[in-house]
């Protein structure tokens, strides 16, 4: 059995600020940008991994969640505590100075970690966690 993984899936309540951190900060490429009743889901990915992506999408628009339920995920983005994504670099200074130039959310330097990786972590505009991990 072969089985990868496709596209994963982080709210963003604002897309040109998503842009502006996935597109611009990270390096990533724009695969597709969909409207629909004034909202967007935008599918972004490294350049050189074209089967991987990442959907930003408008959080909270599923038929099936609730008022309570939405209000809820509302608060929980604010918190910075719904979504959150691992990435990895080989560089991971660079990457770190390139996205704290981009004036992102900075949560943690580069450090190494008792698990033995080293990372270093933000917050995108939505306040999704990407953690970033140094590929050794």
């Amino acid at each position: 059995m072969n089985v990868t993984i496709h596209a994963s899936f982080l709210p963003q309540d604002d897309p040109d600020a998503a842009l502006a951190f996935y597109r611009d900060a990270l390096g990533f490429e724009v695969r597709n940008d969909v409207g629909y009743r004034g909202m967007r889901w935008i599918t972004v990915g490294p350049p050189d991994q074209p089967g991987t992506s990442i959907v930003l999408h408008p959080p909270a628009v599923d038929p099936g969640i609730t008022d309570d339920e939405r209000r809820t995920i509302v608060e929980m983005m604010a918190k910075g505590t719904y979504g959150g994504i691992v990435l990895a670099t080989t560089d991971l200074d660079a990457t770190f100075e390139r996205l704290q130039a981009s004036d992102a959310e900075v949560v943690q330097e580069p450090a190494e970690q008792p698990y033995g990786v080293r990372d270093c972590a933000f917050r995108d505009p939505a306040g999704n966690l990407v953690r970033i991990q140094e590929l050794r």
